[in-house]
């Protein structure tokens, strides 16, 4: 089993920046690939930024594409989302997952932590 635990969520303005962190531990060797995704209400859960623990290869979803960072300390376990210039639209609970695959599908996840809400007001 793995566990995913993030935090850093809050409450922001619109252009301002925040960051996220999620920690992994367990047994983490079988994964290769940390997730972030986000749902905002009513809608359906949507990627955000993916990388590789070994390779830290990365790929971002196009409406975050030059706002957004992902990085990682292989060290911590801990994977990192650096979000700028915030926008309304990005609100919604940002969730980490860990799988094996390195893939925007979220079904190809296999363990989620419990979310992180980030709220942006205009």
């Amino acid at each position: 089993q793995v566990q995913l635990v993030e935090s850093g969520g809050g409450l922001v303005q619109a252009g301002d920046s925040l960051g996220l962190s999620c920690t992994a531990s367990g047994r983490t060797f079988s994964l290769n690939t940390m997730g972030w995704f986000r749902q905002a209400p009513g809608k359906e859960r949507e990627f955000v930024a993916l990388i590789t623990w070994s390779g830290g290869g990365t790929y971002y979803a196009d409406s975050v594409k030059g706002r957004f960072t992902i990085s990682k300390d292989n060290a911590k376990n801990t994977v990192y989302l650096q979000m700028n210039s915030l926008k309304p639209e990005d609100a919604a609970i940002y969730y980490c997952a860990a799988g094996r695959v390195m893939m925007s599908d979220s079904s190809r996840y296999d363990y989620w932590g419990q979310g992180t809400q980030v709220t942006v007001s205009s």
